[in-house]
């Protein structure tokens, strides 16, 4: 029988949810999911359906989430749900809401200069994790993170700041997450800071850990 994914995309348009989501869309169908993809948080409310699910895909920049929704999402994860997502469209969905924060590991809080060029760094001692085991450093051009993150997450990847923009120099050499796992009750969540928008994707590595992160997640 398939495994059962729900992208529910939406928010901030400057991250493009409904193109990002359509990008992961078809990742999971290749790899034999239903796939359902849908604009409302009211997919959150869904009892039956969201127990049923596999794996959760938020694509949902900064916007607002009622409790009965969020309650929704958190309690089928907790139940053994997987969920993944990546950049805004996990970490950066619903800023006063700390219990799906708790959830996620992290928080957007600053991408210093805008796009920029920087190096994603694979994690010496995880380089046999499934996640990111094979890929070599590599880099970006798009937005790099800083983020206020979980020190309970089990991080595969890392950022160094070089502290050069913006005027804010104190952060020249913070070594900063970029992909991580983490458990949430039964379910398993993982994140990437990487997706900006949907061409970020045309990066082969950064298509890869997403791939790979559903994969993993995947109830």
């Amino acid at each position: 029988m398939s495994k059962k994914a729900l992208i529910v995309w939406g928010g901030w348009n400057g991250h493009e949810p409904e193109q990002c989501g359509k990008v992961v869309a078809e990742i999971l169908k290749k790899e034999g999911f239903e796939v359902e993809v849908s604009a409302t948080l009211d997919s959150y409310l869904d009892e039956k359906k969201m127990m049923a699910l596999d794996l959760v895909v938020p694509v949902w920049t900064m916007g607002q989430i009622t409790g009965d929704q969020e309650k929704g999402l958190m309690n089928a994860v907790k139940s053994g749900v997987g969920i993944a997502g990546w950049h805004g469209g996990m970490c950066d969905s619903f800023r006063n809401n700390t219990g799906y924060q708790f959830m996620t590991g992290g928080q957007w809080v600053a991408h210093p200069g805008g796009i920029v060029e920087y190096e994603v760094n694979i994690v010496k001692a995880k380089q046999n994790d499934p996640i990111v085991k094979g890929i070599a450093d590599f880099k970006m051009k798009s937005e790099q993170y800083y983020m206020h993150t979980d020190p309970g997450n089990e991080v595969l990847a890392t950022t160094t700041f070089s502290g050069a923009h913006e005027d804010i120099g104190w952060i020249k050499g913070t070594v900063m997450p970029v992909v991580w796992k983490r458990m949430f009750g039964k379910g398993k969540v993982f994140y990437t800071s990487l997706g900006h928008v949907a061409k970020d994707f045309d990066v082969p590595e950064a298509k890869e850990i997403v791939r790979r992160g559903c994969l993993w997640a995947t109830r």
